[in-house]
């Protein structure tokens, strides 16, 4: 008999953990009669990046939107290359094209799957202007080397941060080591708003400053535009269910890290390859995707069993109908390429139960054996 379906995520499960707060929070704001970019939201910027350990947080609609703001802040314009990976979700790219800029494409290194440091260099022409570094999955990226590349290029940083809040590369949280970087407050996330929503951080008052007016049609006075901006903003009732949650990301990041063990304990790595521990960085483990040369098979035997799985992504940005054939790079991508063919996404968030984890341990195991 089939279990009931352990689902691959569950950001319900998270409500239902901190609905208390939420609600009180949520009901704060309506209350306040002050919805669009007010007390919640400066409040939760100061608060968010107090977290990071950055200076500066700006609230803005979505995760892509923030890629897009803080690439525009650091100076990039139309026609502008900016080098970034395949491996991602497309709205790493999408932010880059929506700005008029043009994507890049390195491969991947095979211990992070993030961008491999070693392949920024070669790719770089007189229109190369920044690098856009994913954080994929919650593995930080090789922070030290790309920042060297870029420092000898002249090249500005964005990280994206989109899955990886309070993920740490030697000690020190990502989203701290660029020139700004991007985070998403999509449901699922580590940190996740019931809705949309996003934020930069940085620690320039100038890129602050500059996304702050983009973010709301340019304007440094309010109904003034100085500049072309968009309506891109964090709404109060967002920033106030982020708020309730903000306080035990720490904590639930902490539990992921503990179920990713228990994954880790029971898996033969001659059949799934689970993620690399690497030295000086720690996972935020937003997603636990394994490698498997046999992953139909696998993902039929564990829904068998009850386990809801999902494939992130499909197809690398540069495989899919929209982007096929014209991006520079695109060519020379194998172990993205190699990678898309085992990936499978195995269920992670913190609300899991022990018997839950339990079930999906000894499916491995089964598996495995």
């Amino acid at each position: 008999m089939l279990h009931n379906m352990i689902p691959v995520a569950n950001p319900k499960a998270q409500l239902i953990a901190y609905q208390e707060q939420i609600l009180e929070n949520v009901n704060r704001v309506l209350n306040s009669g002050w919805y669009i970019l007010g007390e919640e939201v400066s409040s939760f910027e100061k608060e968010f990046a107090s977290f990071i350990g950055a200076k500066f947080c700006i609230g803005v609609a979505n995760g892509t939107d923030a890629i897009a703001l803080a690439l525009r802040a650091t100076g990039i314009a139309q026609g502008d290359e900016v080098i970034t990976v395949s491996h991602s979700a497309v709205a790493t790219v999408a932010a880059i094209e929506q700005i008029g800029a043009v994507p890049v494409f390195a491969d991947i290194e095979l211990t992070t799957k993030c961008i491999d440091p070693d392949l920024i260099e070669p790719l770089i022409s007189e229109k190369t202007k920044a690098v856009v570094p994913v954080h994929i999955y919650g593995q930080p990226a090789t922070m030290d080397k790309i920042i060297a590349v870029a420092q000898k290029f002249n090249l500005k940083v964005v990280e994206d941060c989109a899955q990886a809040h309070g993920a740490e590369f030697n000690g020190k949280k990502v989203g701290t080591f660029g020139d700004a970087a991007a985070f998403s407050f999509y449901p699922t996330k580590n940190l996740g708003a019931i809705g949309d929503g996003g934020a930069v951080v940085t620690n320039s008052p100038e890129i602050a400053d500059h996304v702050r007016w983009l973010r709301e049609y340019g304007w440094k006075k309010r109904f003034i535009s100085s500049l072309q901006g968009i309506n891109s903003r964090l709404d109060e009732i967002q920033a106030a269910i982020l708020r309730a949650k903000l306080p035990y990301l720490s904590r639930d990041n902490a539990r992921r890290r503990e179920i990713a063990e228990y994954y880790i304990k029971s898996i033969d790595r001659e059949k799934i390859i689970p993620p690399m521990k690497i030295d000086g960085t720690l996972h935020a483990m937003h997603l636990f995707v394994v490698e498997c040369d046999q992953r139909e098979a696998l993902q039929k035997f564990l829904k068998e069993q009850g386990i809801g799985t999902a494939i992130h992504y499909p197809m690398a940005i540069h495989q899919q109908p929209a982007y096929f054939g014209r991006i520079r790079g695109s060519d020379a991508l194998p172990r993205t390429e190699n990678l898309y063919k085992k990936i499978l996404t195995i269920p992670m968030y913190p609300e899991l139960t022990d018997n839950q984890v339990e079930r999906i341990c000894t499916a491995l195991k089964k598996w495995c054996a």
